[in-house]
């Protein structure tokens, strides 16, 4: 049962294998617990899912691990539902506290502006590198998307880049005049040094003429941002993170941002309105005097 329901995800859905592999870890979880208690995965005791969620949360699960694994037993059942399995939700009554927003660890602009100037321009590796991190923070990309770029997805006369995001679905996305000019220079200064056979179409390679990995660049973000002296944590979206946050403080529009990332759901972009709120907080206590 959880395999055709992961196939009809991926099917109706496009959902990608990381996804799908989360899914099918929490509902294998599930479906233990369901047996271990005596029970059909179809019809579970009423009471068996609040008791786990809170054996959950007194262990080491945060609230919003719990939120996530119910919103994938939901999606389970609701297919079930509408397949004619079931014939009422037995999830339908359970409910979690409302879950706080976590806030993504972003940088401000000073703090982006010395990341993307660390790379030591003057070596065709450095020249790669500032490429990537204007392009990165410029459009707003996924590492992943970032280091999958090829060669013909640029079109530096237009000045747009054509992304494939999760599901497999692409999106067009305007570089800027900084990232335009950087991968320019790249492209006729740096590409063909770090590769012997530049027919390839890796735009950003690592070893070997393919393209970089993502652990490799994150490497490489980890050791710009030492030398642009940046000690705050950071993570692989940092600079998504950072795209997002700013063009909503300099007045973009929500819907905007949400096609630039490629956010099939305006939910998950709105966590971006509440960083720039929290940013806005803090700028007014430290500056108002009634603050």
């Amino acid at each position: 049962m959880i395999d055709t329901y992961l196939d009809a995800l991926w099917l109706e859905r496009g959902a990608s294998e990381h996804t799908l592999a989360a899914y099918r870890r929490d509902l294998e979880a599930w479906a233990r617990r369901v047996a271990a208690a005596d029970g059909d995965l179809l019809m579970p005791p009423p009471a068996l899912l609040p008791d786990w969620l809170a054996e959950r949360r007194a262990g080491a699960y945060q609230l919003r691990s719990n939120a996530r694994l119910l919103s994938t037993l939901r999606g389970f059942y609701r297919w079930a539902l509408t397949e004619g399995h079931i014939e009422q939700d037995p999830l339908a009554e359970v409910r979690l506290p409302p879950v706080r927003p976590s806030l993504p660890n972003t940088l401000d602009e000073e703090e982006v502006e010395r990341l993307l100037a660390a790379p030591d321009v003057d070596t065709a590796l450095g020249l790669r590198d500032r490429a990537m991190l204007e392009v990165l923070y410029g459009c707003g990309l996924r590492v992943s998307e970032l280091v999958n770029l090829s060669l013909d997805a640029v079109n530096l006369r237009q000045g747009v880049v054509r992304v494939r995001g999760k599901g497999d679905k692409d999106r067009l996305v305007p570089l800027g005049e900084e990232a335009v000019h950087w991968l320019t220079r790249y492209l006729r200064c740096g590409r063909g040094e770090l590769m012997r056979d530049t027919t390839r179409p890796a735009l950003f390679p690592g070893r070997g003429d393919n393209s970089m990995t993502r652990q490799a660049f994150w490497h490489r973000i980890k050791a710009h941002a030492g030398t642009a002296g940046i000690t705050r944590p950071l993570s692989p979206h940092t600079l998504r993170h950072a795209f997002a946050t700013h063009l909503l403080n300099h007045g973009a529009n929500l819907r905007v941002v949400q096609l630039l990332l490629g956010h099939s759901d305006l939910s998950t972009t709105q966590i971006y309105t509440h960083v720039a709120q929290a940013r806005l907080e803090a700028l007014h206590a430290e500056h108002h005097p009634r603050g």
